[in-house]
């Protein structure tokens, strides 16, 4: 049985302009593309040798992160007009723990480790954008070699190999990076930033914070509560479209906390931001603190409102053969969605659907 929850374009938000000084543009926007952008965003900033020595030595860099290139799309042409670029397209995962089950999915085997939040975000060759797409985890999709499951079962069938190709067939597009950040990581980033304040629309009793109640409105979150409110999705009548929904507002209250001219300008905040943040952060071996600060600076005219957060529309619910309860694809979307990436016009499709007034 079908529950028809987002059958049209679902949560879509952009982040609010603010006053940025013009050398800190690409320091300031790169953090759109979520948790792992806020590391790139201060690297390409003054203290550019100290951070990136901290970020290369503390994160975890993916042995195996692609699968075989000849089951692989081909790579995007460089636009002509775009200062010799192509669009980037980079995977985020996000976990729950941290443990042997994860460092086989970074080695590219199985394991019983499942993406619990999964996002693709696209810069395009123009620089003037970046776009992040929310991938509902139980979206009922064929994984190469294993044929239906829920996406985030990739992970665990062929670890990060499988869930890239799995991510290439479904839209066609080929990921140039990846990214893994442990949730935790959430909780010493928002005590590095002296808590984070969301504006929460749904409140809710937690499931993880024992006797702790999210009010309605804005909250000021410490690290243990933000966890607790990105872990979420009991609580919800609708589970995980509510949690991917919190996720999202997570993101865009870091983004505005860590941009402030407070945080910008302080270097014992920005070097405990890093800190915090990349022991809990794995990426492919070519996603370095270079790469970073590299794609920082090109993204250097960016600014707030040319980032946009949105969840890719899917059919409903519904229940699998086996009896799962799944999230059903909304053909027609992946198909726009892929057509759009391939043109590299996917600024169109959100502007035709609204994404960037937030519907």
């Amino acid at each position: 049985m079908t529950r028809p929850q987002d059958t049209a374009p679902a949560d879509a938000e952009a982040t609010q302009p603010g006053p940025a000084p013009k050398k800190h543009r690409g320091r300031k926007l790169l953090l759109g593309v979520g948790v792992l952008v806020i590391v790139a965003a201060v690297i390409a900033g003054g203290y550019l040798f100290n951070l990136a020595r901290t970020f290369d030595t503390n994160s975890t860099k993916i042995e195996q992160a692609f699968p075989a290139e000849s089951t692989r799309p081909e790579k995007a042409p460089t636009a002509q007009g775009a200062g010799g670029k192509a669009p980037v397209n980079i995977l985020l995962m996000g976990s729950d723990s941290r443990g042997a089950t994860e460092a086989d999915a970074e080695q590219g085997v199985a394991t019983d480790q499942r993406a619990d939040t999964l996002m693709l975000v696209h810069i395009p060759a123009d620089r003037k954008n970046i776009y992040t797409m929310s991938v509902m985890r139980d979206l009922w999709v064929d994984i190469p070699g294993h044929g239906q499951a829920k996406i985030n079962a990739a992970l665990a069938l062929g670890g990060t190999p499988l869930m890239v190709q799995t991510i290439e067939s479904i839209f066609k597009q080929r990921i140039d990076h990846v990214a893994m950040v442990d949730f935790q990581g959430f909780k010493g980033l928002t005590d590095a930033l002296g808590g984070v304040s969301v504006d929460i629309k749904v409140p809710f009793a937690s499931s993880h914070l024992k006797g702790h109640y999210f009010q309605a409105g804005p909250n000021t979150l410490n690290g243990d509560e933000a966890l607790a409110f990105v872990r979420e999705r009991y609580a919800y009548a609708d589970g995980d479209y509510q949690r991917v929904r919190n996720q999202q507002d997570y993101l865009k209250s870091v983004i505005k906390k860590s941009t402030d001219g407070q945080t910008l300008f302080n270097p014992v905040t920005i070097n405990n931001l890093v800190g915090a943040l990349s022991p809990y952060v794995s990426v492919d071996k070519s996603l370095d603190a270079a790469t970073l600060a590299g794609l920082a600076l090109e993204l250097k005219d960016v600014r707030a409102q040319n980032t946009v957060m949105f969840t890719l529309p899917t059919a409903g619910t519904g229940t699998s053969g086996d009896g799962q309860s799944i999230v059903l694809p909304l053909q027609a979307a992946i198909g726009h969605i892929s057509e759009a990436l391939s043109s590299d016009s996917l600024g169109t499709y959100v502007n035709q659907n609204n994404f960037q007034n937030g519907n």
